[in-house]
């Protein structure tokens, strides 16, 4: 429009001719000739000045592009495209999506068939028939009864903890009625994680929700069953059949059928580690969390004019009874211990006293932590190892191996693992490592834990011991196995003081 008026200034007030105003404006002389006699058909209609001055002036340049005809894209390329289109409909139909034809490959069929086409007109064109309109899809607006519904999703979050980057799982649930959310993290999306966090969240409110709402997560849909029908995993018709809760699965790409949860998980990660997202442990971090929940649930919300915590409390007399006793999330598996006294879960190494190589012992694995058992006795516990080809040792389960090859000792796993006991080793017992041996033995049989041993060392060089050895810290720690024979054989020395009186009064009376 700005370009159309300069021409007609130009013309009229300035007296130029075309030419040196095309050459001026840098635009084609038949442009300029346009627009001037445009304007000067405008001037010899009635109301001239007013209506060239007003309307044409004024308005925008219209360009005629839609009866411009397709010199590349003829019918015969559409109807070519519409054919390999259709073949791609077909193989999805078949549930071959990872074979279909991509837009690049279509143009190499195009070109193969020896049409002069270029991608770009390609990408529009099937595009333009990908995107045709459709009637906008229609929401029915829920109403919600206390303790009626609970919905539930997991949610990936990254934390740094210890410095390290991990990434871990959010376990979020969301009542539909109050909307009042509850989160927790896990390591991993796996079974254990997804039955405890439901045994957890239902002693926590105190009662069960009578519907739980779950997308196609992998631990919830053991297979689809025909279109629409899915069938539940062994974990949740547990749960089901332990709560007495009912259960329905959204429709594939349908978030919205679980919207209150949808939302939760990325209101729930961003409110509680937008800001913070450095934590010494995942303990830690979970306690930050509640801490941001109940904050949270806390604030009023637009609507109802209450927290989600004022309406979740109407809720805890709606909500079903809590079974007499918690559903136990375990995997029980029976593992042989190897030649190092370890047994081997999902490629980590867990440690176990050493008598036990070459036999077989029963674990029970859970979120968290591993248990280890042999002959019903509790044997080793350990915390679960989520890395790959990992380590994780207890020196104690090699005491009675040590004590046979103390050489070993030095450069050993057992004591790499432990960075206090390797220092205190290094310090005080480089030169004498069947002491140390003792003294580890010694904690192990009266149950004196790392952090007491730390705190009767420190306690020692304190009062200006330059070393230190086994005798040194018994005294401190006491010999509490020492002390049980002295009191066992004084008990045995009364009562045989006692038998031997006895038998000395008759041998009087016989006499």
């Amino acid at each position: 429009m700005y370009t159309k008026q300069e021409i007609i200034i130009r013309s009229y007030r300035e007296g130029k001719s075309q030419r040196c105003i095309s050459r001026e404006l840098q635009i084609s002389r038949k442009t300029v000739k346009k627009y001037i006699e445009e304007y000067e058909e405008k001037l010899k209609q009635p109301g001239s000045v007013t209506t060239a001055h007003s309307e044409y002036l004024s308005t925008a340049p219209v360009y005629k592009t839609g009866c411009r005809s397709k010199l590349k894209l003829t019918t015969e390329v559409q109807q070519a495209i519409d054919r390999l289109l259709a073949l791609n409909a077909e193989k999805k139909r078949q549930g071959l999506r990872k074979q279909l034809l991509k837009k690049k490959d279509i143009l190499e069929e195009l070109h193969r068939q020896g049409f002069d086409i270029g991608y770009t007109t390609v990408c529009n064109y099937i595009s333009g028939k990908e995107s045709r309109p459709r009637g906008k899809e229609a929401f029915i607006r829920q109403v919600y009864v206390p303790g009626d519904v609970c919905e539930f999703d997991w949610g990936e979050i990254k934390l740094y903890l210890d410095d390290k980057l991990v990434r871990l799982q959010l376990a979020v649930f969301t009542s539909a009625y109050s909307n009042y959310r509850y989160a927790f993290i896990y390591r991993r999306q796996d079974t254990l994680s997804f039955m405890e966090s439901h045994v957890r969240f239902f002693s926590w409110a105190g009662g069960v929700f009578k519907q739980m709402v779950y997308d196609n997560m992998r631990v919830a849909v053991a297979k689809f069953v025909g279109p629409h029908e899915k069938e539940p995993t062994r974990a949740l018709l547990q749960l089901r059949g332990h709560y007495s809760f009912s259960h329905r699965f959204c429709n594939a790409y349908r978030g919205n059928e679980k919207g209150h949860v949808e939302r939760s998980v990325e209101y729930i990660r961003r409110k509680a580690f937008g800001l913070k997202d450095r934590f010494a442990d995942a303990h830690e971090a979970e306690l930050w969390l509640n801490s941001v929940l109940d904050k949270l649930n806390g604030t009023k919300q637009t609507g109802t004019g209450k927290s989600a915590a004022e309406m979740f409390a109407e809720e805890e007399a709606a909500l079903g009874g809590l079974p007499p006793s918690k559903l136990v999330c375990s995997e029980q598996v029976q593992l042989r211990v190897d030649k190092y006294a370890t047994i081997s879960y999902r490629t980590n190494r867990y440690s176990v006293p050493d008598h036990l190589v070459g036999r077989f012992v029963d674990v029970r694995i859970l979120s968290h932590q591993l248990e280890v058992y042999y002959g019903n006795k509790k044997v080793a516990r350990h915390k679960r190892s989520f890395q790959k080809h990992h380590w994780v040792v207890d020196i104690e389960h090699y005491l009675s191996t040590f004590k046979q090859k103390p050489g070993a000792l030095p450069e050993s796993l057992a004591l790499a693992s432990n960075v206090y006991l390797k220092k205190l080793y290094q310090q005080y017992f480089l030169e004498e490592p069947r002491n140390f041996i003792e003294l580890l033995e010694y904690c192990q049989n009266n149950k004196v834990t790392h952090e007491k041993l730390e705190e009767s060392v420190n306690r020692l060089l304190a009062r200006g011991n330059k070393g230190l050895n086994t005798e040194k810290l018994r005294a401190l720690l006491g010999n509490k196995k020492t002390s049980g024979r002295q009191s066992s054989e004084d008990s045995i020395c009364k009562i045989s003081k006692q038998q031997l009186s006895v038998l000395t009064g008759l041998m009087h009376q016989n006499n």
